[in-house]
């Protein structure tokens, strides 16, 4: 009588595919994930300074974060204006910010935490130049 030959399956092909699947699995979720903006290079805005004279502000960057309040727009006008709920001292304070046409593209949602990078203009009117959700 002949012996039949044993066909079990190689445990190194196994585990070589096993790590195989895990490497793509990882790869694929470190290149599809967004690197968030970072604005640790900016001083945060202190709402009493623009409480008490915000064109003192001009010309400088801050960081605004909070929650979206409102968003404004203006007819004939292509950008917006936000109000901002940020925290401060004395409690909360609304703070608006203008939204120039460049972000149009984006879903700015109420109630959705967002960080904005703002440059005050005159009259002391800030001004995205760069928004980040948080």
């Amino acid at each position: 009588m002949a012996r039949r030959a044993s066909s079990s399956t190689n445990p190194i092909l196994i585990i070589g595919i096993v790590l195989a699947v895990i490497a793509v699995i990882f790869g694929g979720k470190l290149f599809m994930t967004k690197k968030k903006k970072s604005f640790t290079d900016i001083n945060p805005l202190v709402v009493q300074d623009l409480l008490d004279n915000g064109n003192s502000l001009r010309n400088n960057e801050y960081l605004i974060e909070g929650k979206i309040d409102e968003r404004f727009f203006r007819d004939g006008n292509t950008s917006s204006v936000v109000s901002i709920r940020m925290k401060a001292e004395s409690g909360e304070e609304i703070v608006p910010v203008m939204i120039p046409a460049k972000f149009n593209k984006l879903n700015i949602e109420r109630e959705q935490r967002y960080a904005f990078k703002v440059r005050f203009e005159q009259g002391g009117i800030p001004v995205a130049t760069d928004i980040s959700r948080l």
